[in-house]
C-alpha cells in the first residue's frame, strides 16, 4: 500500500477521514436540531425522519439536507431575526433614551418625589446635557 510507504501521506488520510467524520457529526447535529425546532409538520413526521435518519446516517442526513434544504434555511433565519430583535430590545431597555429633554424631565420627576437631592439633578441635568 502507498500509505505504508510514506507515513506523511498516511497521517495526511486520517486526518482527512477524522475531519469528515467531524463534519458529518455536525450535518447530523444540524438535521436533529432543526427536525425538532420544525412546526409545520407533525410528530410521526419528525418520528420518520429520526428513524431514517438512525437507519440510514449517511443517506439520512444528505436525503433530509436535500429534501428540505430551503426550510431550514428559513428557520435559521427567522431564528436569527429573533435573536436579534430580543438583543436589541434588550439594549434599547438598558441604554434608557438618549433625548437630554426626557432624562433632566425624568431628572425632575425624581426630584419632586424626594428620591435624588438637589446637587445629584442638577449633575444629571449637566450630563444629559453634555451628550
Amino acid at each position: 500500500m502507498l500509505a505504508n510507504s510514506y507515513p506523511f501521506l498516511s497521517v495526511f488520510w486520517y486526518m482527512l477521514l477524522f475531519f469528515a467524520f467531524v463534519i458529518w457529526i455536525w450535518l447530523l447535529i444540524t438535521c436533529f436540531a432543526d427536525i425538532f425546532r420544525r412546526h409545520d409538520t407533525s410528530g410521526w413526521v419528525k418520528a420518520l425522519w429520526i428513524i431514517f435518519i438512525i437507519v440510514f446516517p449517511y443517506l439520512g442526513v444528505l436525503v433530509y439536507i436535500i429534501a428540505e434544504h430551503k426550510g431550514m434555511a428559513d428557520r435559521n433565519t427567522k431564528q436569527l431575526q429573533a435573536q436579534q430583535a430580543q438583543a436589541d430590545e434588550y439594549i434599547k431597555s438598558v441604554a434608557g433614551s438618549a433625548d437630554p429633554a426626557e432624562q433632566i424631565a425624568k431628572g425632575k420627576q425624581l426630584l419632586d418625589s424626594g428620591a435624588i437631592t438637589q446637587a445629584e439633578f442638577d449633575d444629571l441635568k449637566a450630563k444629559a446635557l453634555a451628550t
